[in-house]
Order: C-alpha cells, then sequence, then structure tokens
C-alpha cells in the first residue's frame, strides 16, 4: 500500500471514498509518522490519538450508513494551538495558559467536526501568534523539516511543519501579518490568507483582532482549497463575518488547471514588495522565473509603484501591538490563564506577578509599545497616524485592481534562517513579513505556493486579489503551481529530505 502519509489531502480523500482505505488506517498512519520523527521537527504541543482515532470511527462508520458526506470526511487535520478546542488543551503557544481545556470549540472546529475531519492535535506557534520563526512558545522552538537548524516560519510554523513532515495532510493557521503565508514560504507548502471576514474568528484567541484571519496550510492548492470550502462562511456570533455568497473554492482551483487558465490575466508587480534591500539573489530569480512561466501561459507582467507601502511595516507594527496591549489585557491573573500569588501580595501585586511569569520576552515587548501608543498624549501621534496610513494602503490597493487582476511579490525576502540567528535582533525578525503584512492592513485575500529552492531551501509566491475575490487566487495558484510542477518533474513538498525516524 502507498505511505497514507504522502498523499494529499484530496487523494487522501479519493482513496476513502473508493474503499481502498479508512479514515482509522489514515489518522493511524499519521499518528505513527508523529510519532516517528516530531521528536526532531516538535511540530506539535499536544496529539490527542484517542480523540482523533475516535472521530475517525465516526467517520468510517458515516461513510458506510451515507455516501453523502463531506469531501473531506475521513481526512485527519492538524489544528494551530490558538483555535480553542473543546476538552482539548489550548495555550496559543504560552505559559500563560499551559493546562487550559476550553469547554467550547471555534467556529472553524465546528465545522471541521461536521465535516468528519478527525483532529490529531494542536501545533506549536509564536508565543500568542507573537513572531516569525516559531521561536518566541513557551513550549520550546519548532524545527523545520527542511533543514533542522532553521527556523520554519512564524507564528504558524508547527502547522506548516506539520504538513511539511507528513505528520498531517492539511492544518489551519491564522495569519495576523504573514503567519500562514510566511511559514508556507520556507517550509515548501500553500498558505491562504482569505478576505477580512471571509471565515469566522470566533473561537480563535485574538492577537489583533483587526488583523487576524484564519486560513488554510496544505501542500497543494488544491487541499488549501478544499479546506477554505469547509471552514468559510457566515457565522453570527462574529460581527466582522462576512454574508457574501461564496463560491467553491476546490471548483475554482481545478479550473485553474485548464490550459488557459491564465490567459489574459492583468499581473501587477509593485516594486516596494519586490525590489530594495534584504531581497536575496536566489529569490529574486526564483520569483523572476515564475512571472516568465506566467508570461509564457499568456499573462501580462506590469511593474507598479504603491508608494504607501514603504510605510506599512511601520504602521502595521503600531497598529498591531496596541491591539495586542488590548486584548492580552484580560491575562489579569483574575479573569483567565495563570495566577500567581506572592505570599502577601494584594492584588496589583499579583496580577504583576502572573505577568511577568506568564508571558514571554516578545509579548512583553509588544504590550509594552502598544500601551506606549495608545497613551495620553500619543495616541493621535501614533496609533491614529498609523490608522490614516492603513486606509491610504487601502486606498493604494484598490487603484491598483482598477487595472491589473492580481498582484504578486515573494511570500518572504528570504529562506528560512539559522535558528536563533534573529532572537536578539528584533527589528529584523519584523522585517521578515514586509510582503506580507501589506495584505493584512487591506483585508484582501492572498496565497502563498512553491516556487522553487534557493541554496536548497524554499521560497514562496505570492498572489494577492481584491476583497471576496478568494476563488481568483486559487484559480491563478493552481495554473502557476500546475506549470512548475511540469518543470521540476514533481511537486516541491516530494523533493523534501527525509527525516530520520526515532
Amino acid at each position: 500500500m502507498t505511505d497514507l502519509t504522502k498523499l494529499t489531502a484530496a487523494e487522501l480523500a479519493q482513496r476513502l471514498s473508493a474503499g481502498e482505505t479508512t479514515s482509522v488506517e489514515a489518522t493511524q498512519a499519521h499518528l505513527d509518522r508523529i510519532t516517528a520523527v516530531d521528536g526532531a521537527v516538535h511540530a506539535y504541543l499536544t496529539v490527542d490519538a484517542e480523540g482523533a482515532l475516535q472521530q475517525a470511527e465516526a467517520a468510517d462508520a458515516a461513510r458506510a450508513a451515507d455516501d453523502a458526506v463531506a469531501p473531506l470526511a475521513g481526512v485527519p487535520i492538524a489544528v494551530k494551538d490558538n483555535l480553542v478546542t473543546r476538552g482539548l488543551e489550548t495555550t496559543a503557544g504560552s505559559r500563560m495558559l499551559e493546562g487550559w481545556k476550553p469547554p467550547y470549540d471555534a467556529h472553524v472546529i465546528e465545522r471541521l467536526r461536521a465535516a468528519g475531519m478527525p483532529i490529531l492535535g494542536k501545533t506549536n506557534m509564536d508565543e500568542f501568534a507573537m513572531g516569525s520563526s516559531t521561536e518566541t512558545s513557551g513550549f520550546g522552538a519548532t524545527n523545520n523539516p527542511w533543514g533542522l537548524d532553521r527556523i520554519p516560519g512564524g507564528s504558524g510554523g508547527g502547522s506548516a511543519a506539520a504538513v511539511a513532515a507528513f505528520e498531517a495532510p492539511i492544518a489551519l493557521g491564522t495569519d495576523t501579518g504573514g503567519s500562514v503565508r510566511q511559514p508556507a514560504s520556507v517550509t515548501g507548502t500553500v498558505g491562504v490568507k482569505p478576505t477580512y471576514g471571509g471565515v469566522s474568528r470566533y473561537g480563535a484567541i485574538a492577537m489583533a483582532s483587526s488583523l487576524d484571519q484564519i486560513g488554510p496550510a496544505a501542500r497543494t492548492v488544491l487541499d488549501a482549497a478544499l479546506l477554505h470550502d469547509v471552514i468559510g462562511g457566515h457565522d453570527v456570533r462574529d460581527q466582522t463575518s462576512m454574508t457574501h455568497d461564496w463560491p467553491s473554492f476546490a471548483a475554482a482551483a481545478k479550473a485553474g488547471l485548464e490550459p488557459d487558465a491564465v490567459a489574459g490575466l492583468r499581473v501587477g508587480v509593485p516594486r516596494q514588495l519586490a525590489e530594495g534591500e534584504g531581497f536575496e539573489a536566489g529569490v529574486r530569480e526564483r520569483f523572476q522565473e515564475a512571472l516568465d512561466v506566467l508570461t509564457a501561459r499568456g499573462a501580462t507582467i506590469t511593474w507598479i509603484d504603491l508608494d504607501t507601502l514603504d510605510y506599512a511595516v511601520a504602521a502595521y507594527y503600531l497598529l498591531m501591538p496596541a491591539e495586542v496591549s488590548s486584548n492580552l489585557a484580560r491575562y489579569d491573573s483574575v479573569r483567565y490563564g495563570l495566577r500567581v500569588t506572592p505570599e502577601g501580595a494584594n492584588v496589583e501585586q499579583v496580577m504583576s506577578a502572573t505577568r511577568a511569569a506568564g508571558f514571554g520576552d516578545e509579548a512583553k515587548r509588544r504590550i509594552l509599545l502598544g500601551t506606549y501608543a495608545l497613551s495620553s498624549g500619543y495616541y493621535d501621534a501614533y496609533y491614529g497616524s498609523a490608522q490614516k496610513v492603513r486606509t491610504l494602503v487601502q486606498g493604494d490597493f484598490d487603484r491598483a485592481f482598477g487595472e491589473v487582476d492580481v498582484l504578486v511579490a515573494p511570500t518572504s525576502p528570504t529562506v528560512a534562517w539559522k535558528l536563533g540567528e534573529r532572537l536578539d535582533d528584533p527589528t529584523a525578525m519584523y522585517v521578515a513579513d514586509i510582503t506580507t503584512i501589506p495584505a493584512n492592513l487591506a483585508g484582501i485575500p492572498a496565497l502563498s505556493l512553491p516556487m522553487g529552492l534557493s541554496e536548497g531551501l524554499p521560497v514562496g509566491f505570492q498572489f494577492m486579489a481584491p476583497a471576496r475575490e478568494d476563488a481568483r487566487l486559487y484559480k491563478v495558484g493552481a495554473a502557476l503551481e500546475a506549470a512548475l510542477n511540469e518543470q521540476w518533474g514533481s511537486p516541491l513538498y516530494a523533493q523534501a529530505p527525509e527525516l530520520k525516524e526515532a
């Protein structure tokens, strides 16, 4: 039998539908893979073998009783640890929430359960999603399967690494400034940030509420589209949730396999997201090669200037910490999380001791930055000005999409750097998200897929589309993915180095 862990989610779903395997067999195969290699990768914080197998049995029983099951029924999945799961420990990568077992499911978890997808476990992440390398986790770093001495990106490095290491066929992440897409770029996988409001944030532990969005992590564009079909749609519990009538994203991805899928496509390349200091030569070369592939298939490439993007990173790192300061204020030793009680301490001292012990350095840094930006006398100068820049960025994108169908850029200006290399340089860490942050500020959808290797490590190509045009991303993404796979002779994920099993 073919190794079930090497199948894509779509391939595994097809095997399940044809009766060639069962969800129990597929789930057990992935649990065995986790046991064998996760000691080296550390993609997971919690593995729920018993629960996953029970869910797999239920999926098999449902399929046996009724052929009308969801397309991904029985396909196991990994979930980022800031998405609450009823009865299963959820920490957001922080000691502040260590041991917490939520009494309810996030909306997207409800959708997974309704679709019959067994949840393998919860994946590692930067603490409260604050980081670009999964090194700020309170439970230790995750390693990149392409090089165990390299970072897997962040904050959702655990989900990307689990997919890249064949420890899950598919996963869920969250993206505030690139936390699904940047890990996808450096691990040779696919990551999608949906339109803001396209996927309910109910039950996602908040970092920056106006920027956070849940999205798929996968090995192929089709797999990401299939998962997006499961989790997308309106939710009355999320006031930012859209009531838009979404098309089938899987159908859009399949349409991308047509020979003329990108013929006539108008592609815009913002100079601010593809040139300048910090972009490695190998990344530039792979990006130009991908543009050449699109041109050969009938797309038109136009280089454009979006001047406000020069200020996007600075605006983001004022807006995001301000929302962090507000959202993390609830972890005060009284309402949520850890409580540290020094002998004889009053309430204020208990609060101070708890937050000092529960939060890591990066969380404290962003809380301080955000509190300062919101403080009296500085609100208008910092937070207010950043909001104005955000509006200008949104206007720039609107104008650009009046001239082109999609915007493109490298997903990350570099390949995965070595563990520890940037921990003492927060500014260098922050600019790693220079090409992903603008999509979050604008609230538009964006997709990252592999565009090749540089120095033997993966690099990613990013598509961006107007708000609510997520289907367009899946179509053009699938088209470029198929063309590149044809050139390479196999998908990039199949070229990953073998991990030694325990």
